[in-house]
């Protein structure tokens, strides 16, 4: 996996590179099922994200967005429909040069539970999760690719590094893509071992309402 890190200057071909090899590493994990999950990385000239309804699996340099600094579509195809929810984790937290949001299925699973504590919802269960992702919490739910999911990011403390989103999946950052992908992987296990130690925790079924308006605005 071609590193993004931060001593040299990364044009938009090499962060494109880096960008796609990341997701194509992530789905060789089986993080990513289907057409799920999504990246970016900020550039000199504004972020590149990964396209709309394409696997990880698939990606490749030539097929990466680019967007400008103010968060418009400016070349390649159209990028994912969470925009809105990158754009905002770049802005609310300064450290976030990358940004990965997955749908990897244990981390799902805790992100369906009702929380204890919502500003907390992973046991420091290793010295690597504690390392790598800190504090860990559960944003509320809104539909994917919503505003009101971007919003939700405006409770997260700057110096956040990984989150969920309820019923939904999780977002790491990292100040380079490899510390991105780290942390979503390290997420990914320490929800597992959760499970496997017995969380009992109620399940969190969408709304009837939830649902409904699921069904309306994507059919």
């Amino acid at each position: 996996m071609r590193s993004l890190g931060p001593a040299t200057p990364q044009t938009d071909d090499s962060s494109a590179e880096a960008l796609a090899a990341a997701g194509n590493h992530l789905a060789a994990l089986g993080l990513s099922p289907g057409s799920s999950g999504n990246l970016s990385v900020r550039t000199a000239t504004g972020f590149l994200t990964t396209p709309t309804g394409s696997s990880l699996a698939a990606l490749a340099p030539d097929r990466i967005s680019a967007l400008d600094a103010a968060g418009h579509h400016r070349a390649g195809p159209p990028p994912t429909k969470e925009v809105p929810l990158h754009l905002a984790v770049h802005a609310r937290l300064p450290h976030a040069r990358a940004v990965v949001h997955l749908h990897s299925t244990h981390a799902v699973a805790v992100a369906c539970l009702d929380p204890l504590d919502s500003t907390d919802v992973l046991a420091p269960l290793t010295p690597y999760a504690v390392l790598r992702l800190g504090r860990v919490p559960l944003l509320p739910y809104a539909a994917p690719g919503s505003d009101r999911l971007a919003a939700g990011t405006a409770v997260l403390d700057p110096g956040a590094r990984a989150f969920l989103l309820a019923n939904h999946g999780q977002v790491t950052v990292g100040a380079t893509l490899d510390e991105a992908i780290h942390a979503a992987v390290e997420l990914e296990e320490s929800a597992k071992l959760q499970l496997l130690l017995g969380d009992r925790r109620p399940v969190r079924p969408l709304t009837p309402g939830q649902r409904a308006g699921l069904t309306a605005e994507m059919g």
